[in-house]
């Protein structure tokens, strides 16, 4: 087994970025063979990585610099490169499915996740949006990532500490309801919940004026609820809705095409700004819209009082209670 390059003997100072210089023993790197298809490995001295082409040896792989291309006992090559965050949040082991890359891009970009920014985060997941957020935040700001299920902030933690290689100074991951927190003064609030309107009480109180909330749902019931709770509850600006596609191009010579398949719908993204204490936003200017009386008077259809059979008698807000109904002891 052979190289294309000879080892580095470079070294450079223990302030190195974890992901910058030669090969480490530790890091992951991913191999890509001729077809495109990448292998993820984690560098370990002795150590082997198996293929039907041949083995390759790690050995042969620590100390190159990044970008090497190396060659397997049967001569196939493959391209070695860092795994970029991107790379490793579609590969990393998964509790609940993670944001995908292009939902996580929006969300730092649109959110204006900042260096020192303090960021609240529900539910952590499998941890994939809370790499994003640290590397946006960096050892200087503050990520509280609340998790209600046990396996997925293990799994959240697992994944997050093995990406930066240990435990990140600015995050603090809690096992439990997003809505029994109460911390406030946060520069941004993200929220990746089945029922984001409930806490949007929670919103009002933790974010600093200015301060955005960006909330991640899947469907367009779940939207307009989430968008119609913020306009009710008041003090934000105009809510705004979007989600984002990608698709790739075939570029080869002249022949240059979109791909056939492409990254669709993954969730809605919205967002909102919180306005200073006691203000309102002046009233956006609407057409009259069915779809604002349809869902209004859905609304109030929830609400309304339910009668049971019997004698109609009914408790506190129009709900049955136990000794209203004929037969039954008080």
């Amino acid at each position: 087994m052979s190289t294309l390059h000879p080892t580095t003997t470079e070294t450079e100072p223990d302030t190195t970025p974890h992901n910058r210089g030669p090969f480490r023993v530790g890091d992951r790197v991913q191999l890509t063979d001729p077809k495109g298809r990448m292998h993820t490995v984690t560098l370990e001295p002795g150590r082997e990585f198996h293929t039907h082409r041949g083995a390759l040896a790690h050995d042969e792989i620590i100390g190159l610099p990044d970008g090497s291309v190396v060659r397997s006992a049967g001569g196939t090559e493959y391209l070695a490169l860092r795994p970029l965050l991107s790379d490793y949040v579609l590969s990393m082991p998964r509790g609940a499915q993670v944001i995908y890359p292009k939902d996580a891009g929006q969300i730092v970009t649109m959110g204006d996740i900042f260096p020192g920014a303090r960021v609240l985060e529900a539910g952590a997941g499998s941890g994939a949006l809370a790499s994003w957020l640290l590397r946006a935040v960096g050892p200087s700001g503050d990520l509280i990532s609340y998790e209600l299920r046990d396996d997925f902030a293990a799994i959240a933690r697992k994944n997050v500490e093995a990406f930066f290689g240990g435990p990140h100074p600015a995050w603090t991951l809690r096992n439990g309801d997003v809505l029994s927190c109460t911390d406030t003064g946060f520069d941004r609030i993200i929220l990746d919940l089945l029922a984001p309107w409930d806490a949007v009480d929670l919103i009002s109180r933790a974010l600093v004026p200015g301060g955005v909330f960006i909330g991640y749902v899947a469907t367009t019931t779940q939207l307009s609820d989430l968008v119609e709770a913020l306009r009710e509850k008041g003090g934000f600006t105009e809510p705004r809705a979007w989600e984002s596609m990608v698709r790739d191009w075939h570029a080869e010579g002249l022949a240059v095409r979109p791909d056939h398949r492409m990254i669709a719908h993954t969730a809605f993204l919205v967002s909102a700004r919180k306005l200073a204490p006691g203000v309102l936003a002046p009233p956006r200017r609407r057409k009259p819209s069915k779809g604002a009386e349809a869902y209004a008077i859905r609304k109030a259809a929830n609400r309304a009082p339910v009668d049971l059979p019997g004698d109609g008698a009914a408790g506190v807000d129009g709900v049955a209670t136990q000794g209203d109904v004929p037969g039954e002891p008080r």
